[in-house]
């Protein structure tokens, strides 16, 4: 009876030894598939921006999912959007908008830490998330292709793309792309369409008092789209308008 009973307590003990084993053979399993599915997916990423180089994007992960909150509204809803080349578009423009998001964009090789700084100091002030920081490659990188949430392994993904685009393109080719993909009102995209949607002319014949007030309704333009006359909205124009002759463009 005392060798069935050690026999058992055997079987079990190897029993559980074997479960175990297998247990850790799955999770080992699936972390290398993970690993996979995780490198699989950067080279997916890294194959676009290469490919973006030197051909433009059609669309972005932020066109699209405002096309769905269109669509849920009006079935046959459609962005505004319409590429133009970096040639094209004013230097009243770009100096704009490269003065309002981000001053160091020529010296930086993707993330300005003394702004993160700053607006990590702000935000700690205030008790809430009221100042990004993030570059012009920064923002491109969530455009392309993430969404808007506030994670932490959004924000990961977005430093990995970051550093992709600055290593892959020239800040000319980062800022091309950029003005012409960001979202600038109610399903308006790109600086083209948003001259044609604001002030009926191109983006090639944007005055600098036009340029200016476009580029201080890139953080809110849905709601800038719809309160024109803001105070702020106008105040911001006039900051930038004063920082334009000094502002450095590629």
């Amino acid at each position: 009876m005392r060798k069935k009973n050690t026999s058992i307590r055997k079987t079990a003990r190897d029993n559980r030894r074997y479960s175990s084993i297998n247990i850790g053979r799955w999770f080992l399993k699936l972390s290398l598939w993970t690993i996979y599915a995780i490198l699989l997916y950067q080279f997916w990423l890294l194959f676009h921006v290469l490919y973006w180089k030197h051909n433009n994007p059609q669309s972005t992960a932020f066109m699209e999912r405002q096309l769905q909150i269109l669509h849920e509204d009006r079935s046959t809803a459609i962005l505004h959007h319409q590429w133009v080349s970096y040639r094209h578009i004013s230097d009243a423009m770009k100096r704009a908008v490269v003065a309002a998001e981000d001053s160091h964009f020529l010296q930086h090789s993707g993330f300005d830490y003394e702004a993160i700084w700053n607006a990590f100091k702000k935000n700690r002030a205030q008790g809430s998330i009221t100042a990004g920081g993030s570059t012009i490659s920064q923002q491109l990188a969530k455009n392309l292709f993430l969404s808007d949430d506030k994670s932490f392994l959004r924000k990961a993904q977005e430093a990995i793309i970051t550093i992709m685009l600055e290593q892959v393109m020239s800040k000319q080719r980062i800022l091309e792309i950029y003005l012409n993909v960001i979202e600038w009102g109610n399903g308006v995209f790109g600086v083209e369409a948003a001259a044609q949607h604001y002030f009926s002319r191109s983006a090639a014949a944007l005055a600098p008092h036009q340029a200016a007030l476009l580029a201080a309704m890139i953080p809110q333009p849905r709601y800038y789209d719809n309160n024109r006359d803001s105070l702020h909205l106008l105040k911001k124009r006039d900051i930038l308008l004063k920082r334009l002759h000094s502002t450095k463009i590629p």
